[in-house]
């Protein structure tokens, strides 16, 4: 990753988001997350050793500054970088990497974006949620957080993807 604006606005979301999770529990049924997302929408060009790291990194970082168990969010965030590429293949096709172009809802459009942004955030959930309850909470309660925060986290990150994304695409209008 670059030091540029790219680099000040990954490290002010996830400021954002360990202050999240300090501040804003709304209830036992809700985690607002958009980590995923950041993942995702990391430049293309990185590798995905490289993606995992910065991964490792941030969920290090967010546990260590917010109340979650710490290594809980790495555990979740690292598959989520390293299917990183699989999604972006999956949803974009390859010519994202062919022509080495950054993610963005302005040129790959936004129907592309939630389904990738769904499929992250599915599995950064499912990972958390399952390991966080270690089998001694029912499945329902374990499977109406997922949805319900699903259901909230998808709009966020639109909108953390968006903020993320509008130095990339301001350069290609």
């Amino acid at each position: 990753m670059r030091v540029n604006g790219l680099t000040l606005k990954y490290l002010l979301l996830l400021i954002a988001q360990v202050l999240l999770w300090n501040f804003c529990n709304f209830t036992q049924f809700l985690m607002v997350v958009y980590l995923p997302a950041l993942v995702l929408f990391l430049p293309v060009r990185q590798s995905t050793p490289v993606t995992m790291l910065i991964a490792f990194l941030s969920g290090i970082a967010v546990d260590f500054f917010s109340v979650s168990p710490l290594g809980l969010t790495s555990l979740a965030l690292v598959p989520v970088a390293a299917s990183r590429q699989y999604v972006i293949r999956l949803v974009f096709g390859n010519e994202v990497y062919s022509r080495g172009e950054s993610l963005s809802a302005n040129r790959q459009g936004w129907g592309k974006v939630v389904f990738s942004i769904f499929i992250v955030t599915l599995l950064f959930l499912a990972v958390y949620i399952f390991v966080d309850s270690a089998g001694v909470r029912p499945f329902w309660i374990d499977f109406l957080k997922c949805v319900i925060s699903l259901i909230v986290a998808i709009p966020l990150s639109l909108y953390v993807v968006e903020t993320l994304s509008s130095e990339e695409s301001s350069r290609w209008r």
